[in-house]
């Protein structure tokens, strides 16, 4: 009898709280209905941003011109190159023509002309040109190609008129979920918008390039749509159209874009270089802390750079890093594993202070350090080797920070460094490699460019040539 008087109670409070929603929700008779007379009224419309964005990202088309042979199967018999030479067959055919095509986009960022896409669009171009959304064309110029964060600046000639532009908005105010659009030129078919998300931020293990520090995003992205601009809602870029995660080729949801605040990094490397890309070298390298690392120094979890080399004389050693120091933050921003240092300190102008937030003997410590360029110290005296001798064809360099940082070499390491090997040469043919260190001729160590020249002029009857290849020392005996 209690539990049904409670039942028709609470009934009654549920139909007296219904019936004064309906009195509130319901609209009243005196409300007056129209009809939507605006867009606006009855969506939600990219349109307006779009029609002042689109004007300034570019469709970009290249021609590379490329020589081939078509060569007999026979030619390449070992018995007719033992007889008649490596290079018989190639002597009797005449190199035919042939014309590549490719595409991508990219986005203007200032009115005189100067563009910005993707290094892997304008790659091996012998021409280049860009068509506007109003159909005029130009033909660029690639002024700057950045292999480190694969971005290329190209320069188109306006004769004085002023181009449509885009702003950049600051990379670092954006958070995942955020509504943005992509604007692009996939497959070829035409200036295209997508629309969709932030998915992530701060993606460092996609693989794309030296420099990986990746937004994330759904909005759909397809080949051609390389260089294209990734905005956000107030109109402004904030990330490049790079590349996409996918097994077909097609969008899949996963697309990357280089964050604005790398590509304006570039740009102001560029014009305070005079033409040169220029970063500051931080002169300190580490590995990311793992748990155990974690656990001996006192951290509550794994999180920074553990510093375990710095060289004399960088920005870092003036500054006051020391091995066995980690690497918290640069200016207050969280770095997590290598390259979002790298892509932290990648972004500052040289001449700038930054501070690093360093876990030292247990506790929190600030360090505050003037940001150089890479020196030219040993200068790199690069050079042919020519002669009687086994390196012959190989072209050798000085190793310096300066000449590391050009050749996207992950840490600087003194010696003598191969930069190139000539086909069919010597050196290529004891299996010298681009990358490897020459560490000795002959049982003596050599120490620059000049002393291993001296050292091949005196010639021998016999050769042993140990070159250093990612930490370990191979040696190849040639009589």
């Amino acid at each position: 009898m209690w539990r049904t008087t409670v039942d028709w109670a609470a009934r009654g409070v549920l139909a007296l709280v219904m019936a004064v929603g309906l009195i509130v929700l319901a609209p009243s008779a005196d409300a007056k209905r129209e009809v939507p007379c605006s867009r606006e009224q009855i969506s939600l419309s990219f349109a307006p941003l779009v029609a002042r964005a689109a004007p300034a990202v570019v469709n970009i088309y290249t021609r590379k011109l490329t020589r081939t042979r078509q060569v007999s199967p026979l030619f390449s018999d070992p018995f007719f190159r033992r007889f008649f030479g490596e290079g018989f067959g190639m002597k009797l055919d005449k190199p035919r023509e042939k014309v590549q095509n490719s595409l991508g986009s990219g986005v203007i960022v200032d009115e005189s002309g100067l563009i910005v896409t993707n290094g892997h669009v304008i790659e091996g171009a012998d021409e280049i040109n860009v068509v506007l959304s109003d159909r005029r064309e130009f033909v660029a110029e690639v002024v700057a190609n950045d292999d480190k964060t694969d971005l290329a600046l190209l320069q188109v000639a306006t004769e004085g008129r002023k181009l449509p532009f885009l702003k950049f908005k600051d990379s670092d105010d954006l958070l995942v979920g955020d509504l943005v659009l992509a604007i692009g030129n996939p497959f070829g078919v035409g200036q295209t918008v997508t629309s969709g998300i932030v998915s992530a931020l701060a993606r460092t293990r996609v693989g794309i390039s030296d420099l990986n520090f990746f937004i994330q995003t759904d909005a759909a992205i397809n080949p051609g749509n390389s260089g294209g601009a990734l905005l956000t809602m107030d109109g402004q870029v904030v990330g490049i159209n790079t590349a996409i995660f996918s097994k077909s080729g097609g969008s899949h949801g996963i697309g990357f874009a280089i964050p604005s605040n790398m590509v304006r990094a570039v740009i102001n490397a560029y014009k305070a270089g005079n033409g040169k890309l220029v970063r500051p070298w931080l002169g300190a390298s580490g590995q990311p802390v793992t748990r155990d690392i974690a656990a001996s120094l006192g951290l509550d979890r794994p999180v920074g750079i553990l510093v375990n080399t710095v060289y004399p004389g960088g920005s870092a050693d003036r500054g006051g890093l020391q091995v066995g120091d980690v690497v918290l933050a640069v200016n207050g921003r969280d770095v997590d594993d290598t390259g979002a240092l790298k892509f932290r300190v990648a972004m500052l102008p040289i001449g700038d202070s930054v501070e690093l937030t360093v876990w030292r003997d247990h506790q929190r410590r600030k360090i505050s350090l003037e940001l150089r360029a890479a020196p030219e110290d040993p200068p790199r005296d690069v050079s042919e080797l020519a002669g009687r001798n086994p390196l012959a064809g190989a072209v050798v360099a000085n190793m310096s920070p300066a000449l590391a940082e050009e050749e996207n070499l992950a840490q600087f390491e003194p010696g003598i460094i191969v930069l190139k090997v000539r086909r069919g040469s010597p050196a290529n043919r004891i299996g010298v490699k681009p990358g490897d260190y020459i560490h000795a001729v002959n049982q003596r160590e050599v120490g620059s460019v000049l002393d291993l020249r001296h050292l091949l002029d005196y010639g021998a009857q016999e050769w042993r040539i140990a070159v250093r290849r990612k930490g370990k020392v191979l040696e190849v005996v040639v009589r």
